[in-house]
């Protein structure tokens, strides 16, 4: 069981292929619980319209999927009705207005077979850019700076910060570095949610969530080395 309040900030943490990718994904409505049940304000999602569950839910993830059209247009499906000057404001919010105006076509330039003419960072900037355009009330990001380099990330999160702001917030990322300053923090394992708490309190009484964290900063302190100063 996993209870997130309205306007707070939920981070999901476990080992790789614990299940958080699928906790998120169950959340978003991708797939249907098999047993037990999943509500937003006390209703089940399964009682809800399923497009009455997305308007509700903005979600971006490593992966992703930009559609064969351009740049605008893949901004614009955030809010179908949004204007060209409503789509570069939000472009310029998210950091993307730079490398946009770069293309060989600026906005109009059109972005490939899933994005493919785009860089992996370009293109989870321009689906940040698309949730800030939907402004749903919950934003779901699954390792959504996976392929940033860190020159670029200062400017995603300030985007991703952007985008969040005042809104019910779940987050999955792999360094717990990133996540120790969430309301709560969800230690999923095998496909079961082993405590909840905040990080302070999972170090003392989640053992795997701690032996986490020692991995997390010995690894941590080897790739930076007595010099320090390397982006980790």
């Amino acid at each position: 069981t996993l209870n997130i309040r309205q306007g707070t900030t939920t981070a999901l943490g476990g080992p790789s292929g614990s299940g958080k990718s699928t906790v998120a994904k169950l959340i978003a409505s991708y797939w249907d619980a098999g047993s037990g049940s999943i509500t937003i304000g006390g209703e089940d999602v399964k009682n809800l319209p399923p497009e009455q569950v997305m308007d509700l839910i903005g979600y971006v993830s490593q992966d992703n999927f930009l559609f064969n059209v351009s740049v605008r247009e893949n901004i614009r499906m955030g809010r179908p009705e949004a204007t060209d000057d409503e789509v570069e404001a939000v472009a310029k919010a998210s950091g993307c207005h730079e490398f946009i105006m770069g293309l060989d076509h600026g906005y109009d330039t059109v972005v490939g077979g899933a994005g493919g003419h785009l860089s992996g960072g370009e293109r989870q900037r321009v689906a940040i850019a698309r949730a800030m355009m939907k402004n749903a009330p919950i934003v779901i990001l699954d390792e959504a700076t996976s392929y940033t380099d860190p020159e670029n990330e200062a400017v995603l999160q300030d985007a991703i910060g952007r985008l969040t702001r005042g809104k019910t917030l779940i987050v999955i990322a792999h360094r717990l570095s990133t996540i120790t300053d969430a309301d709560q923090i969800a230690v999923v394992d095998q496909g079961k949610i082993l405590d909840a708490g905040t990080h302070e309190e999972l170090l003392k009484r989640c053992p795997l969530y701690a032996q986490m964290w020692v991995a997390h900063t010995q690894a941590k302190d080897a790739d930076t080395g007595e010099g320090g100063g390397k982006h980790v």
